[in-house]
């Protein structure tokens, strides 16, 4: 075992998994039907969810790499979060009215009710390829800094595979149990348990390394001020890096319409919502917790910073990977060696939170998309026993697929790059065509398809080449520089609209024909 732990740093972290599996066991007792297994019978309470969502989105590549952003430059990612807080107050007003009428398991449904079925199985399609391809990145890349904090040793199986593909097996294993035995209600609840464990942990660190420093709080701040890492506006407009207030005032709120409202992974603990109010509760606490919690964590890598700068490292900083950088294992290397025991075993605990939270939300959104919106309207004689059966069957080949797509990652080098940027690839056509759905119903099945596609197109097209090292000096000479992520939702939407738009002006249809 980790050296650098002690048996009752051990006694914490195998608590929590065990607590954490007991607790899915526990609400998988009552599963009859894909009602309760993907809408928890719509009676979780709404704080529950609300937390559920900020959990969902919050990877243990966020609980390492956002203080590691503050380490290496300063606070200026909260500018990303103020549209973050935006779209959640815009989607609590004009979409969980449409989520919350009638009964329906994803966003895509609402294509299909008047769009037609062809945009609901394009819509679907797209979710569930680059959600896979994107959480089976993410699962690699946090297991590079697991495999440093558990050891060796632990995360081989006792040298029975390899320590990163022992990781990957541990936690989507651990995911798997209390997803597929109990269901989104399971989820969430271990979710909103995790939620409390990662934010703990993040204002235990927050609160614990300025008792470190000479000085204390005061001395803390003021040298973090005066190196600028307390720095958090920039006013500047650019379309590449770094990121600017009209980044976030406009690529972050686009952004979060789309991943909270257009996408499953998000949109499903909402459908789970007993009524509109509840709906909008959620999404509204939400908006209040996701400001703070990034500022804790950002806050924690400016004084990670300071702490550094008067100690030495006790374990040498790794060299940087692709999709991980060096600066990213400063929190898990601070964590091992100058944490207390027990203490130390609790912030491990938060970054297993983290990642076990994004394992069991795209289990059950994808498990949730390939059952109702493809194969349940292709078997409309089939009983609920036997729906849920399958949902279940589902779930295991969605894990089975995560552990593929994360250890096939590893001989895929510029993929890991793209662990933060995958899914701008997908969710400007995914909002495109709910827009279309709700708002511009004539434009018709075909030109709504034909916009979602060429969004798709235009987005691989405007990201790999110039992320693949065969392609990037000439894309960057062709076009003198690149497209920065928080700018991707945007443009991908626009592109649904108008090119959904120009085919409808070119090619008239009937509004409710449905392709499919």
């Amino acid at each position: 075992m980790n050296g650098h732990f002690s048996p009752g740093d051990w006694i914490v972290i195998v608590a929590y998994l065990g607590g954490i599996v007991a607790l899915g066991l526990w609400f998988g007792r009552d599963q009859r039907t894909t009602r309760d297994y993907f809408l928890g019978n719509r009676n979780v309470p709404w704080w529950g969810i609300g937390f559920s969502i900020v959990a969902a989105e919050t990877s243990a590549l966020t609980v390492i790499g956002v203080p590691a952003i503050a380490y290496g430059g300063n606070l200026m990612f909260i500018q990303m979060i103020i549209g973050y807080v935006i779209a959640r107050v815009i989607l609590a007003v004009v979409m969980v009215p449409h989520y919350l009428r009638g009964e329906i398991y994803s966003p895509y449904q609402l294509l299909e009710t008047h769009l037609g079925r062809g945009p609901r199985r394009l819509a679907a399609g797209l979710f569930l390829f680059l959600e896979t391809l994107a959480a089976g990145v993410r699962v690699f890349v946090a297991c590079i800094p697991i495999r440093l904090l558990l050891g060796e040793q632990v995360c081989s199986l006792g040298g029975l595979v390899d320590p990163i593909l022992g990781a990957i097996l541990l936690f989507v294993g651990f995911s798997l149990v209390y997803t597929c035995l109990g269901g989104v209600k399971a989820v969430i609840w271990t979710d909103a348990v995790q939620f409390g464990l990662f934010l703990g942990g993040g204002l235990f660190a927050l609160c614990y390394i300025p008792t470190l420093v000479d000085g204390g709080w005061s001395a803390a701040f003021t040298q973090a001020a005066a190196a600028g890492k307390l720095a958090w506006l920039n006013l500047d407009f650019t379309l590449g890096a770094p990121i600017n207030l009209w980044m976030g005032l406009f690529g972050g709120t686009v952004l979060v319409l789309s991943t909270h409202g257009a996408e499953q992974l998000i949109v499903q603990r909402v459908l789970a919502c007993g009524t509109v109010s509840d709906g909008r509760k959620a999404l509204g606490l939400s908006a209040v917790l996701i400001f703070p919690l990034f500022l804790v964590f950002l806050l924690v890598g400016a004084l990670l910073w300071v702490f550094y700068q008067a100690h030495p490292f006790q374990i040498p900083l790794p060299e940087g990977r692709p999709g991980i950088k060096s600066v990213d294992f400063i929190f898990p290397i601070f964590m091992l060696t100058e944490v207390p025991h027990v203490l130390r075993g609790g912030l491990i605990v938060a970054i297993l939170a983290a990642a076990m939270s994004s394992i069991s939300s795209a289990l059950t959104s994808l498990a949730s998309v390939s059952t109702m919106d493809l194969v349940r309207p292709l078997q409309p004689g089939w009983s609920e026993e036997r729906l849920l059966r399958f949902s279940q069957w589902s779930t295991v080949g969605w894990a089975a697929a995560l552990v593929g797509t994360a250890w096939l990652t590893r001989e895929v080098r510029f993929v890991l790059d793209a662990a933060f940027s995958l899914r701008g690839l997908t969710s400007g056509a995914l909002l495109g065509g709910l827009i279309l759905a709700l708002f511009a119903r004539g434009v018709g099945a075909r030109a709504a398809m034909t916009g979602m596609i060429a969004s798709f197109a235009m987005m691989n097209f405007i990201y790999w080449p110039a992320n693949l090292p065969a392609t990037r000096e000439w894309w960057l000479h062709t076009f003198g520089g690149e497209l920065f992520w928080p700018w991707f939702t945007l443009l991908g939407t626009l592109l649904t609209l108008g090119v959904a738009a120009i085919t409808r002006s070119r090619t008239p249809e009937n509004k409710n024909a449905g392709l499919g």
